[in-house]
């Protein structure tokens, strides 16, 4: 996997990106109800969790074929989304899964894709 993903993140940037800068482009933003705010806060973190879990959920095999996968990725996903309930604080709980799943992967605890 050289760089075939790199094309796909460019794109679902230009997708999420307005959703994201709607807040700070358009004025009077703030006079909208309660949930149109909140799914507008939301929809971004969101359309960037689905990824990331299928990233966790699905591996691939030599032959390229998806299968779901139930590994270490679990255990730091959950520490980040207990880190993030806790603290609310999303780059603590991201330093710390990564970090966590760094260190299984270092002592053979976790296997490297």
């Amino acid at each position: 996997m050289k760089g075939e993903l790199v094309g796909l993140a460019l794109l679902m940037g230009l997708v999420t990106y307005p959703w994201r800068a709607l807040p700070l482009l358009a004025p009077g933003i703030d006079r909208l109800p309660a949930g149109v705010l909140a799914y507008l806060r939301l929809v971004g973190p969101a359309m960037l969790a689905a990824l990331a879990a299928v990233g966790v959920a699905i591996s691939l095999d030599a032959e390229r074929h998806p299968s779901f996968h139930v590994g270490a990725e679990w255990l730091a996903v959950a520490l980040c989304a207990v880190i993030v309930w806790r603290f609310r604080n999303l780059l603590v709980g991201l330093v710390l899964a990564a970090g966590l799943l760094a260190l299984l992967r270092a002592t053979g605890a976790a296997p490297i894709p």
